[in-house]
């Protein structure tokens, strides 16, 4: 059942690295560094203090960017770009030693996780910046942090919860995303009025 723990590991992370990507590569990197995992294929590469420094110096600049309305949901559009493909890489490089009648679903299925959920955490933070209660901000920024690292200790050490995990997830998602979209739609086009000079919650209510 090894194949089992490695995809659930690629796919756990990959579907944590859409909700906060520097946090996976920071835990995963430390957890290898230290010995208290043995993470497969080329994942084992993240226990370079290099990398785990960047990783760790850019999630303490999220931890900020995502306290601060409208400031959280340009930092998301940002990463739209990185934390998709970053899933699928996550993803490839925890099962590159598998065949590849594994390696190649597991990247894609990879990238759609990562995206899903990074979808999901985006829609849920421009309802956040349309509600008046600020406080919001915090509490979703603190239960996506929790997710992400809890997400990843699942994956890495209870490979069967975070199957689990990844398919009631996968079943709320296909129930959300007509929503997930219509809130990604919206968060675009009030970035692109907030760069514009424009009011970013006039534009997110259109």
């Amino acid at each position: 059942m090894e194949w089992f723990s490695t995809l659930s590991l690629a796919l756990g992370s990959a579907w944590t690295s859409g909700i906060n990507l520097y946090a996976t590569v920071a835990m995963l990197g430390l957890l290898q560094k230290f010995g208290l995992a043995k993470l497969p294929g080329g994942l084992d590469t993240l226990d370079n203090w290099w990398i785990i420094g960047v990783a760790a110096g850019l999630y303490v600049i999220e931890f900020f960017a995502d306290k601060f309305p409208y400031v959280d949901s340009v930092w998301d559009v940002v990463h739209t770009f990185i934390r998709v493909p970053a899933g699928a890489v996550v993803a490839y490089a925890a099962t590159n030693q598998l065949d590849s009648s594994i390696v190649v679903p597991a990247t894609l299925i990879g990238g759609g996780l990562a995206f899903a959920s990074h979808g999901t955490k985006a829609a849920a933070r421009i309802g956040a910046n349309l509600s008046p209660e600020p406080v919001s901000n915090w509490v979703l920024s603190i239960v996506e942090d929790v997710i992400a690292f809890a997400g990843v200790l699942l994956a890495v050490f209870v490979p069967v919860a975070i199957a689990g995990v990844l398919i009631l997830f996968a079943l709320f998602f296909i129930w959300f995303s007509p929503k997930a979209y219509r809130a990604l739609r919206r968060m675009f086009r009030a970035v692109g009025a907030f760069f514009r000079g424009e009011g970013f919650k006039d534009a997110a209510v259109r």
